[in-house]
């Protein structure tokens, strides 16, 4: 009887587990898209280049919403957090500027 019910908890939290994943890559990749659509301009990335977009973005909306408001995120911030990442992204790295004849070219490479 005992063995029936650790194998029933297993899978449980197997399950749980597996939801998680699935809603972390999901929130990532909706939050990542509507960043992506916020700033002008072509962003060729992949689509797990978009979730981590996503990640990053909800992790520094966080820190700016713990360190301004003293409460944690919700998806606004993290878009906006994503936003800043992707916009920095393409100013550091990419060396684009946001507004311009080059905002609409296609970053080198």
């Amino acid at each position: 009887m005992a063995l029936a019910m650790s194998g029933a908890g297993q899978s449980g939290y197997v399950a749980g587990v597996l939801l998680l994943i699935v809603a972390l890559i999901a929130t990532g990749l909706i939050v990542g898209a509507l960043a992506r659509l916020a700033l002008p301009g072509p962003d060729p990335m992949p689509i797990w280049a978009t979730i981590l977009l996503g990640w990053a973005g909800s992790l520094v909306g966080g820190i700016l919403s713990g360190l301004l408001l003293g409460r944690p995120a919700g998806i606004i911030l993290s878009v906006l957090g994503a936003t800043i990442v992707l916009y920095l992204y393409r100013r550091f790295v990419q060396h684009r500027p946001l507004t311009g004849p080059g905002a609409r070219r296609l970053p080198p490479g």
